[in-house]
């Protein structure tokens, strides 16, 4: 198949769907007092209209515009480079490569990691920053607004220049309709660049495709512009604060900020110099990376001088957005302020002392590995402070079971499973084994597609009142939220573990064996398609079509004294423009009162017994099936690893009289996860340890899955035991979650219509 007509045709398809939305609900919006017939003064009306909003959009320098002009910016490059993995993955639907060729395959790989890394995720970034952080520290603008702008309007033709060989590629096509080959040579000749998204030295020297040199200068441009913000956001939280916001009081995102553009002004200038010195090596004869010269090695260790705090410049303004968000939907203060603050500078000076973690495999001096490897596991330190205090701000904490705090939930869960496998990786031992494995895919990518897109969304869902005024569709948003978590963990945990069987990355061509669990992967990654296309779809029409916000305080924030600067300026903004009162809460508490809370399953019941087992007993049943469609996950990875026998299912089933068939036992299992064992936690709960309802869930799984593990044990030996033992016993605490938070959260909601209380969200 020709990729350049497929990726084009599916762009297209992209921007007129875009298009339509945007024509349709435009359409919706508008006034018809003339009963909706199109006059030529309407649409000439129109026509000014697009044409004066369009003049607005390219000469704007207000902080506000050029944040949403970066979220756009970067939403356009991560769909783009979202169509490159898909591609990508649909290839590994089978062994061969019958879709497309190995070299379209590595061109794929190239563009996607170079698109989602440079053009997709610190863009967005930028534009939240742009947007929020000087309303959070009380500033008018940026620093400077000038410069703020020519930093963003320099994006956009670095990414054309990076991404030219696919344009150059559909227009020779169509041009071939034409003309002949002959006289459309450059169009035919000009490819997308497939050395790899590393751009290692001899390769990237000699290859002879000239689009090489235009991403080179695409690249370059772009480290220019990141760098022009980066100076732009240390300017202003220094110089712009206003009074009363000090260093031991500022917001965690600023903070972060702070550190991400400190990272940004040592990274990025060395990157921009590394790649003037392999321009200089391609077209003029120069040998920075030649052997006679510097080396390939020189090259290594220019780019992961700059590609390993990449991954904290990406990390920690989603670690920011974390801590900032996290706290208003659990009704508690951020646990350890100070020490968050500590650990991202932290963070910021060691990201530079561990580049050659990356170069393990090569020639480097033993020596200087076990240094590096040393600081590689010590960096491990102060991410776990933060996860460590993310986790004790949500104990004990009023949990609201919003979309920004599902994506929380969910980033918080994917980080510690890809930075715990990253551990690993640190020990040179174990990276030289897995090194070209799918275990580094899996590892990386369970950060990069975990907890940084997760808190992007997230942080869409909770500034949308206050950037478009309307409320987007909730019930959506939930569903997109876990559709996403739930796409990752299959796409990426999958590719962990076949990485760790020894499944070598980078391959277009694979063993047959191996089919099956590329295949889960590439389904997991049409989720993780899906749920971005729902996102999309919520956002556009609930501009048009929300709801419109109809309280200075959407999430209820002056309940728990957390209405930030950035709330009451939009509360201003209300009472100013639209003459809307102030919200004042009906109560206020510094923090979560568990005594409020239900214990167990018959506390704070309403009506007499028959009535309140019954009830109970619905909830929890539902519990148990939401419990049991969890635990499925983890025991069908299990079956996918082929640490469970799926055979064994069929034994149970024969246990209680039914012919031994798996789907039997599959059924039995699932009435008894519906039913059996939510009525036993329903009898059981109030004598099990815990003093919060999920504490109590999560012991009595792990007592059922002593049971689970000695009746399903079909003689696994070595790290296939250890393998089943690790699946059952996350597959029950997944189980015993799933049970005990969505009873809670039942009968809260209950409770609350009970009482006449309307819930959030």
């Amino acid at each position: 198949m020709n990729r350049a007509v497929v990726e084009g045709t599916a762009l297209g398809l992209l921007a007129v769907s875009v298009l339509a939305l945007w024509v349709r609900s435009r359409w919706h919006a508008r006034l018809e007092s003339d009963g909706g017939t199109i006059t030529r003064e309407g649409l000439q009306y129109e026509v000014d209209r697009v044409g004066s909003e369009l003049y607005r959009w390219l000469t704007t320098t207000n902080h506000r515009d050029i944040g949403l002009l970066y979220i756009a910016f970067g939403t356009v490059a991560g769909l783009w480079g979202g169509v490159d993995a898909m591609m990508l993955r649909t290839e590994l639907l089978t062994p061969p490569a019958d879709i497309w060729t190995p070299e379209t395959y590595n061109a794929l790989f190239t563009t996607h990691g170079l698109t989602m890394l440079i053009f997709f995720v610190l863009p967005v970034f930028y534009g939240i920053g742009n947007y929020v952080l000087p309303l959070l520290i009380g500033a008018d603008d940026m620093a400077f607004p000038r410069v703020n702008a020519v930093g963003f309007w320099m994006l956009p033709p670095a990414l054309l220049m990076a991404r030219m060989g696919l344009l150059v590629q559909v227009g020779g096509q169509i041009l071939s309709l034409f003309f002949p080959p002959e006289a459309i040579e450059f169009f035919l000749t000009v490819r997308e660049v497939s050395v790899g998204w590393t751009l290692y030295a001899p390769l990237s020297v000699q290859q002879p495709n000239p689009q090489i040199d235009l991403l080179l200068l695409g690249l370059h441009l772009s480290g220019i512009a990141t760098t022009v913000g980066a100076i732009n956001f240390i300017a202003t939280i220094v110089y712009e604060r206003e009074e009363g916001v000090t260093w031991a009081n500022m917001d965690i995102f600023s903070w972060n900020m702070l550190v991400t553009s400190g990272l940004v002004l040592f990274a990025f200038p060395l990157l921009g110099s590394a790649l003037v010195m392999l321009l200089l090596d391609r077209n003029l004869g120069t040998t920075f990376f030649a052997t006679e010269g510097g080396g390939p090695i020189l090259w290594q260790h220019l780019f992961w001088f700059w590609g390993h705090p990449e991954v904290y410049i990406l990390f920690l303004p989603a670690a920011g957005l974390m801590s900032t968000i996290l706290p208003k939907f659990v009704g508690r203060k951020l646990f350890g302020y100070q020490f968050i603050v500590y650990s991202t500078l932290g963070l910021g000076v060691l990201s530079f002392g561990v580049w050659a973690h990356h170069m393990f495999t090569t020639s480097v001096d033993p020596r200087l590995k076990a240094s590096f490897m040393a600081i590689s596991i010590a960096i491990a330190v102060p991410s776990a402070i933060k996860v460590f205090n993310w986790i004790t701000t949500i104990w004990d904490g009023d949990i609201r079971l919003t979309a920004p705090f599902i994506l929380c939930a969910g980033g918080i869960s994917t980080f510690i499973i890809g930075g715990v496998t990253g551990v690993f990786l640190a020990v040179i031992p174990v990276d030289i084994l897995y090194h070209g494995t799918y275990y580094v895919v899996g590892h990386f990518h369970l950060i990069v597609v975990g907890i940084i897109p997760f808190l992007m969304i997230a942080a869409s869902y909770y500034w949308y009142p206050l950037i478009t005024g309307r409320w987007y569709d909730t019930r959506l948003a939930r569903f997109q939220a876990v559709l996403l978590i739930f796409g990752s963990f299959v796409t990426f945990v999958t590719l962990t573990v076949i990485g760790g069987l020894g499944f070598p990355r980078r391959q277009a061509v694979y063993p047959p064996e191996l089919q099956f669990g590329q295949q889960i992967a590439t389904i997991g990654a049409y989720v993780i398609g899906l749920s971005a296309l729902l996102w999309l779809y919520n956002m556009l029409v609930s501009y048009w079509q929300g709801d419109v916000v109809k309280t200075t305080d959407p999430w209820d924030l002056k309940a728990t004294n957390q209405f930030t600067r950035e709330w009451r300026w939009f509360e201003q903004r209300l009472v100013e423009k639209y003459d809307i009162e102030p919200t004042e809460p009906t109560s206020t508490r510094r923090s979560y009162a568990p005594e409020g809370e239900p214990k167990g399953f018959t506390e704070g019941s309403v009506g007499n017994v028959a009535q309140t087992v019954t009830r109970n007993a619905g909830l929890a049943a539902i519990g148990g099936f939401v419990g049991t469609v969890l635990m499925a996950g983890g025991l069908g990875t299990a079956w996918l690893v082929g640490v469970l026998d799926p055979a064994s299912f069929g034994e149970i089933a024969e246990i209680v009289g039914l012919p031994a068939r798996p789907l039997f036992g599959v059924v039995l299992f699932l009435v008894g996860g519906t039913v059996t064992w939510p009525l036993l936690f329903l009898a059981f709960s109030e004598y099990l340890p815990g003093r919060l309802l999920f504490e109590t869930g999560l012991v009595f799984a792990t007592v059922i899955s002593t049971g689970f593990a000695v009746a399903f044990y079909t003689g696994q030996q070595g790290l296939a035991l250890v393998g089943y033992l690790g699946f059952v016993l996350v597959a029950h605490w997944a189980y015993g979650l799933g049970l005990s938070v969505t009873y809670q959260y039942l009968e809260s909601r209950r409770q609350a219509r009970f009482w006449g209380v309307e819930s959030d969200d």
